[in-house]
């Protein structure tokens, strides 16, 4: 016997999930003005670098954050610091290894308004096949169609399984880094 309680129940509650997303706005990232960097520790010196390549799609309305979504695909390869040797070593199979791990994801299932401009992106950072929940934090602001984005994450490498071997512990290569986000991105029409 159909219960018409519960089908009236989850049918206004697919339509209350729907009127939701509908308000998201899909944004595209401009990789010519957009960076994706990352800063370390290697013999106490601290040292930096980015990714050259990465892309990704993000569904966000600031009226309705939750609603959101993102994916953010990185190609691992396209890590440079400007030190030939560290350069050199990170697509190995000690670090990154690019070639069984081509590229790094993370996916937002939320976002949470902070107040103000700032935001937290709720999802699952992927590094070298290894997902775990991270949450970025970052402040936001909108110019008619160009959003602009800010932010930081600290993770611990070898939670991830970066730096195996020798390098799996902190001695000449510290196990907290740092990721920097500073994207723009215009509205899809």
């Amino acid at each position: 016997m159909v219960d018409f309680r519960k089908l009236t129940v989850l049918a206004s509650s697919l339509l209350v999930a729907g009127a939701v997303s509908a308000h998201a706005a899909t944004w595209q990232i401009d990789a010519a003005h957009s960076t994706l960097g990352f800063s370390g520790t290697q013999t106490g010196k601290p040292f930096s670098g980015h990714f050259g390549k990465f892309d990704g799609a993000i569904d966000f309305d600031p009226a309705h954050p939750e609603a959101g979504h993102a994916k953010i695909t990185i190609d691992i390869a396209s890590a440079t610091t400007g030190d030939s040797q560290r350069d050199g070593a990170m697509p190995g199979s000690d670090w990154f290894n690019v070639a069984k791990f081509p590229t790094a994801t993370f996916e937002a299932t939320r976002f949470d308004a902070k107040g103000g401009n700032a935001y937290e992106a709720v999802g699952t950072l992927t590094i070298r096949g290894v997902g775990k929940a991270e949450t970025l934090p970052f402040t936001l602001d909108i110019q008619g169609d160009v959003a602009h984005a800010k932010g930081h994450l600290g993770l611990v490498r070898s939670a991830f399984g970066v730096g195996q071997g020798p390098w799996a512990t902190g001695q000449w290569v510290a196990l907290d880094v740092g990721v920097d986000v500073d994207l723009t991105a215009h509205k899809a029409p």
